[in-house]
């Protein structure tokens, strides 16, 4: 089990840092395309591109769901805290945020490839692209989501809810306050114990 994780661990690694590329990329691209909008609006002299508005659209689309499974990856979402840090309901409520990103992932991946495939059919208006490339970013997203979850699950497994956490979620500011809060008191205690 622990090769497993260790392998699963360096492909998401490999997979996130491509993704951070990929979006990037796609950022920029998004920056330049609405650049040109605005300025081919007001300069006469430049043609007015329709497709740009399409692609840009499609852009933001693919940054909002790539993103979204690196936030999975590392814990970014929405997440509501009802119970006391450590406490059983606590950790239930933590392992089953995981199981539902998983559970969303394997959706995703299920109905994204009927919702991808029937993009074949059907071409953007401007740019006659096939909508396959926009369509496919469902199951796209949800195998990055699926593997991504699996990592936190399979990590929660073998060595704990807190450990899989530390590991993998982005750094809390609260919980960072806390912890330097729970260090001083323990050095307060200790100076004042005889």
């Amino acid at each position: 089990m622990t090769s497993l994780l260790t392998g699963l661990s360096r492909l998401n690694r490999g997979l996130e840092r491509m993704l951070h590329l990929v979006l990037l990329a796609l950022l920029m691209g998004f920056i330049v395309l609405i650049i040109y909008q605005i300025v081919s609006r007001n300069l006469p002299i430049l043609p007015r591109l329709y497709w740009t508005e399409e692609f840009s659209r499609f852009a933001f689309q693919w940054m909002i769901m790539l993103g979204t499974a690196i936030g999975v990856y590392h814990a970014d979402h929405f997440v509501l805290e009802a119970f006391p840090r450590g406490t059983r309901p606590d950790m239930a409520t933590r392992l089953f945020r995981d199981l539902a990103c998983l559970a969303v992932g394997v959706i995703f991946i299920y109905y994204g490839k009927d919702f991808a495939i029937s993009g074949l059919r059907r071409k953007a208006t401007a740019s006659k692209l096939p909508m396959i490339y926009v369509y496919s970013v469902f199951v796209t997203s949800g195998v990055f989501i699926v593997l991504f979850s699996l990592e936190r699950l399979l990590y929660t497994a073998l060595h704990g809810m807190n450990a899989m956490e530390k590991a993998l979620n982005t750094p809390n500011e609260l919980d960072e306050i806390a912890h330097i809060d729970d260090d001083r008191l323990d050095t307060i205690e200790k100076r004042t114990t005889p």
